[in-house]
């Protein structure tokens, strides 16, 4: 009986999840997942990826299911985060950046944190909104681009749809703005120095994993 179940797809490699923490790693989860982790005997269930678009996503009857059941769920990341900021006030415990964005009303949108990614590696093929922001965030902060130049790569991100998201795509929709050379500059930025969000606040939360199950 696995009693600490966790769903990562996407976010972060799954060996390296295992270096972090001693659990049953399984595929993004689809509606009926958590229920099933939870009939299964789970003492703790780590939400991180879930399916948006090409399957029925988790149902937030389902996590109170496992919280009624006395089952710790902690969501990150992704699909994670998402259920966490709307169900924290229930039980459920939500775990870094991303989540705390969607709870206090900075985002606002499911589609910040979708991608599409190889159904067989699970390596991403698109890049979430939410590593953009903070890669912008962070050029803005490192003086490679402006608060105005921010806006506009941000702007471009938002105009394509979530498949079509890469760093290229966003600095060829933002070039009339800013310029050929500052789109280049801030692409050659994100390729050595942009922020994986999603990667960071997963691993955040398998350490709290850890610390609740007590494995040191």
């Amino acid at each position: 009986m696995p009693e600490i179940i966790v769903f990562l797809g996407p976010s972060l490699d799954r060996e390296e999840g295992r270096a972090i923490l001693d659990a049953d790693f399984r595929p993004p989860a689809a509606r009926g997942d958590i229920r099933k982790a939870a009939d299964e005997g789970a003492r703790i269930i780590g939400l991180i990826d879930g399916v948006f678009f090409q399957a029925c996503s988790v149902a937030h009857r389902e996590v109170l299911y496992a919280l009624r059941k006395g089952v710790r769920v902690l969501g990150a990341s992704s699909m994670g985060a998402l259920r966490a900021a709307e169900l924290d006030s229930l039980g459920m415990e939500g775990v870094g950046e991303i989540y705390q964005a969607y709870r206090d009303g900075t985002l606002v949108s499911d589609d910040e944190v979708a991608l599409v990614f190889d159904p067989e590696s699970g390596t991403p093929l698109s890049e979430p909104q939410v590593n953009i922001r903070w890669t912008i965030r962070k050029a803005e902060e490192e003086g490679v681009i402006d608060a105005a130049e921010g806006t506009a790569l941000l702007e471009a991100a938002q105009a394509l749809y979530f498949p079509e998201r890469t760093y290229e795509a966003v600095c060829d929709g933002a070039t009339a703005a800013i310029g050929e050379e500052k789109a280049g500059q801030f692409l050659a930025f994100a390729r050595t120095g942009g922020v994986d969000r999603k990667r960071e606040d997963a691993v955040l939360c398998l350490r709290r994993i850890r610390e609740i199950a007590g494995q040191g």
